[in-house]
């Protein structure tokens, strides 16, 4: 089993929060396009064979290309059939025993989703849509740059509801400082009003290098505030429950059985290929990930070679990587799972480490397997980083 990412490295415009290498220029799409499909055919054999049961078109902003563009380029690996075959189920984990679903994601911007794109999207591969809406108020919008209004996110979620998509997720962010507690309340009540059966929420964090840093340094923008990221985490966190929404991951919620597979395999430490500038890639026993420049790379598979680093990671690395990403989601983090893998000194050394946090009411233990609760998540990376094994 194994996934699929394909970074599309373009936008129409910078959100002034946004770390994430893209260009606000869609000058080199075709050339783009080009050297995507030589990187597919170097990099066949990556993934050594494994089936691709995902594969996810993220950014930048993957609808600057239209649905047909798409079709000249399909992504490596068995796909469903377009505009025909079999319908896959709605979004279920792989099953025990053998089977998995295929699900093809593809991240829209909510000005991109017009009738006319929608019914593109019909014969495509496409089986889920991840909506970044960020937010349902005017104000907010504004402070991020984003390039929507919020009456252009309502349209876009119900017009590919209309069209007969019901495979939608929805991005939110919490802790703008143009959003009170009220406000990200009302946020959250229209997004659980709209029927979508995944909603990611992420906190607001100021990067360095980015235009939202440079405005907050010289005071023309407010700066994000600490206390009001944790409150509107705890507002989420609540409503979800209310809603019965399950919070699979820290920044994930999703009704019973609708967890983003592709996302999901890679806390669980699933193989992925990664395609694209910036993109990254994981083999199981090393990570590496293409050069973060659009000319070099397109330069580079030109002349049929891939550009990227590469880190061999050790045993304590993919310790860490474990504790890290399955703290983070409802699976927690396994001792069993530690001791087969790493060893009993390993396994000792973070069940020492963890039953400070049980004490102080961050984890509970159950049967062998460790949780955040819900105040620890308010403290994950801090946890993580006390767990770790540095050697």
């Amino acid at each position: 089993m194994a996934g699929i990412y394909i970074h599309i490295p373009f936008c129409k415009r910078k959100c002034h929060y946004c770390n994430f290498f893209s260009l606000a220029s869609q000058k080199m799409k075709e050339p783009f396009l080009k050297a995507l499909r030589i990187e597919m055919e170097l990099t066949r054999d990556y993934l050594a064979g494994a089936e691709v049961n995902t594969v996810y078109f993220g950014g930048g902003t993957p609808s600057v290309f239209s649905p047909g563009e798409y079709l000249m380029t399909p992504p490596p690996g068995a796909l469903p059939k377009k505009g025909g075959g079999e319908t896959p189920p709605p979004n279920p984990l792989p099953k025990k025993g053998g089977g998995v679903v295929r699900e093809v994601t593809l991240e829209l911007n909510p000005e991109d989703v017009t009738e006319s794109y929608v019914e593109e999207l019909k014969d495509t591969w496409f089986n889920r849509f991840s909506l970044g809406v960020q937010s349902f108020a005017d104000d907010d919008l504004t402070y991020l740059n984003r390039s929507h209004s919020a009456a252009q996110a309502l349209r876009a979620v119900k017009l590919l509801q209309k069209t007969g998509y019901e495979n939608i997720s929805i991005d939110l962010i919490y802790g703008v400082p143009s959003s009170s507690g009220q406000l990200w309340k009302k946020n959250l009540e229209i997004a659980f009003s709209l029927d979508v059966p995944h909603i990611s929420a992420y906190a607001l964090t100021v990067e360095q290098r980015t235009p939202l840093a440079w405005m907050i340094n010289k005071q023309r923008y407010a700066p994000v505030n600490d206390e009001d990221q944790i409150s509107q985490f705890r507002q989420v966190m609540q409503m979800a429950k209310e809603h019965g929404f399950q919070q699979y991951e820290i920044s994930n919620f999703s009704k019973p059985g609708r967890h983003s597979v592709h996302n999901t395999n890679y806390w669980n430490g699933i193989q992925y290929l990664g395609l694209g500038p910036s993109a990254h890639s994981y083999n199981g026993n090393s990570r590496r990930w293409n050069i973060s420049n659009l000319t070099e790379y397109i330069a580079s598979m030109e002349k049929g070679e891939l550009k990227y680093e590469e880190e061999i990671l050790s045993p304590a690395q993919k310790y860490n990587e474990y504790v890290m990403t399955s703290l983070r989601t409802m699976w927690g983090c396994s001792l069993e799972k530690i001791i087969s893998h790493f060893g009993f000194r390993i396994a000792d050394f973070f069940s020492q480490g963890a039953s400070r946090f049980v004490k102080q009411g961050l984890l509970v233990e159950l049967s062998g397997v460790y949780f955040l609760t819900d105040e620890g998540k308010l403290f994950a990376d801090r946890i993580a980083g006390e767990l770790f094994f540095l050697c």
